[in-house]
């Protein structure tokens, strides 16, 4: 159970134990192509989200802000100028838009992480309030709609017959497995969160690595903000509440250590499949949230212990 294949197996019976239990409760409804493509949709942004977090871990790090981020991205995007601009351009710059507030975000928070030494828990927790504030403060506490309708059918058009939303997720998650398993930057992600001082006495320049990692954090959340903007058709400071905390419990679940030193994509992609089904089924059975809040509670706390007992940093991303 403490290797990758034992870890991996350990999530696929949890995510089928979930299955199960929705058939058999839902029988008419949970099963359905329908149902599935939903449980995906609502997965899609967690997950990517959840992607840029996992790195993040992996480097014995954490990101507090990007639910606040993401939050903050949907309304610049979605301000009367940047919508009028995109009427004259291309709806492409809202989506620019987004991206660049996230990367800026993240690179904020890897500056002062990096090169500030300020703890990137204190360091992120000031980036949440103070991204959410001036979120609140560029929309005036008001829901800003999307007027560009050829963006919100972009980003609800679908591809042989699964949502562009799906799509996006699957194509951050490959990536994301590429780049821990199969680049240098994977490997120095790893390294750094085994043990920080060997990595720099190993030639990695560890300051700049963890800049970086943020901000590919923060380009997730600009990310998700552009889905959200797909899903809800309107940028608002309440978007991605508490995201953060769904994101890192995800990861967790999955196997990512919260320590650092190991990190999975494969894990982390179940992790948040087995936290949006699980939604599904309580919501398929009229289930009160308060009681599904507490089951996933004792889910993460399961999986905070199953870590101490079983895992131990191997210097290895799965």
């Amino acid at each position: 159970m403490s290797g990758s294949v034992g870890r991996n197996l350990g999530l696929v019976v949890a995510l089928l134990l979930l299955v199960i239990v929705g058939a058999v409760t839902a029988p008419d409804t949970f099963l359905t192509l329908s149902n599935t493509l939903t449980v995906l949709r609502q997965a899609s942004i967690l997950g990517v989200v959840a992607i840029g977090m996992t790195l993040v871990i992996t480097a014995g790090g954490i990101d507090l802000s990007v639910g606040s981020v993401l939050g903050l991205a949907s309304v610049v995007a979605t301000l009367a100028a940047i919508q009028d601009l995109a009427d004259q351009l291309h709806w492409i710059v809202m989506i620019l838009m987004a991206l660049l507030v996230g990367v800026a975000a993240g690179l904020i928070n890897g500056i002062v992480i990096a090169y500030g030494k300020v703890v990137a828990f204190m360091a992120t927790l000031a980036m949440l309030i103070a991204a959410r504030g001036l979120a609140e403060v560029l929309a005036e506490r008001r829901t800003l709609q999307v007027g560009n309708r050829d963006l919100i059918n972009f980003l609800n058009a679908d591809l042989i017959g699964v949502d562009i939303l799906i799509w996006i997720f699957a194509i951050v998650a490959v990536l994301g497995w590429i780049i821990l398993n199969r680049t240098t930057f994977g490997r120095r992600t790893v390294a750094i969160g085994g043990n920080r001082e060997a990595a720099r006495l190993a030639g990695i320049n560890v300051k700049r690595h963890t800049m970086w990692l943020y901000a590919i954090s923060g380009l997730c959340a600009g990310i998700a903000a552009i889905m959200y903007l797909g899903r809800t058709t309107a940028g608002t400071s309440t978007h991605g509440t508490l995201l953060e905390l769904d994101a890192i419990a995800a990861v967790v679940v999955g196997g990512t250590l919260l320590v650092g030193g190991r990190g999975t994509i494969t894990g982390t992609v179940f992790g948040v499949l087995i936290f949006t089904t699980l939604t599904n089924v309580f919501v398929q059975n009229n289930l009160n949230s308060s009681i599904q809040a507490v089951v996933k509670g004792v889910i993460i706390v399961v999986a905070v212990l199953l870590q101490q007992r079983f895992a131990k940093p191997t210097g290895r991303a799965t």
